[in-house]
């Protein structure tokens, strides 16, 4: 029997209660799901590493760490499964540390981020109905994504324009960095007569982002710039992570890479 191995790779965050409910939920229902795999972490950002080694002795490898570690273990099969929304800069990292590292394995297989094809944007779309609040005329809900200078983050305007086509009325989304930014949907609000918003973070966890630019009291925090603009705000602070439908997603996409269609798969 081949020594088999799964290896989940996320951002990664520093804040551990929403670490325990949205990274660690996801692997550990990998580790139910797949209990004849080895389930193994890695982050993707290095100031996040840095910190928890720094501030909790907390030792995290990289993605490339990790795959080195699980050769010298002795694997021979490893599924890498991304816990990142688009198939940005962070993924393309992943990309290139499983490329170097496919030497050392009989198989090395790369799963696909939560919006790839087509159909993962209308599984993730469907995903968001259980968390979105019912609402009046005048409400609307925006969530805030990452956003990238990476040309995909043309994600998020794909992700708008099916969150459309599905229906979701006063839906949308904007970014912390990149196309479409909070100033750039302050019109459609007022064109659409708003008068409460309530913001969701559309990332994988309710990390730094969330919990400061989106919630927080500053002056430039989401939060403040709509109140400022005299609209009711509600808070959701809750990642991605902790929906279960999402979490299904992931584990939807790890298991097309154990059925050997890890790219391409569409429904």
């Amino acid at each position: 029997m081949s020594k088999k191995g799964i290896l989940v790779v996320s951002f990664g965050t520093s804040y551990e209660e929403t670490r325990k409910v949205t990274i660690e939920a996801i692997e550990n229902r990998i580790k139910e799901t797949y209990s004849d795999y080895e389930v193994r972490r890695a982050f993707t950002s290095g100031m996040i590493i840095n910190k928890l080694k720094k501030r909790d002795n907390l030792y995290i490898d990289n993605t490339e760490e990790a795959l080195e570690r699980m050769a010298k273990e002795g694997f021979e099969e490893i599924y890498v499964q991304t816990l990142h929304i688009m198939p940005g800069e962070e993924y393309d990292d992943i990309r290139i540390a499983v490329h170097k590292a496919r030497k050392n394995f009989k198989k090395l297989v790369l799963g696909r981020p939560l919006l790839y094809r087509t159909s993962d944007y209308n599984k993730a779309v469907k995903a968001l109905k259980g968390q979105i609040p019912e609402r009046e005329e005048d409400h609307a809900v925006v969530f805030m994504g990452h956003g990238s200078t990476h040309p995909a983050n043309s994600t998020y305007s794909q992700l708008q324009c099916i969150m459309d086509v599905e229906g979701f009325k006063n839906v949308f989304i904007a970014n912390v960095e990149g196309f479409p930014e909070l100033d750039v949907l302050l019109p459609k609000l007022r064109e659409n007569n708003i008068k409460e918003v309530t913001l969701m973070p559309f990332m994988l966890v309710a990390g730094d982002h969330a919990i400061n630019d989106m919630a927080g009291d500053e002056e430039d925090s989401w939060k403040t710039i709509l109140e400022n603009e005299g609209y009711k705000v509600n808070i959701y602070l809750h990642g991605l992570g902790e929906n279960k439908e999402i979490q299904n997603i992931f584990i939807q996409h790890l298991q097309d890479c154990i059925d050997g269609n890890p790219l391409m798969k569409e429904e």
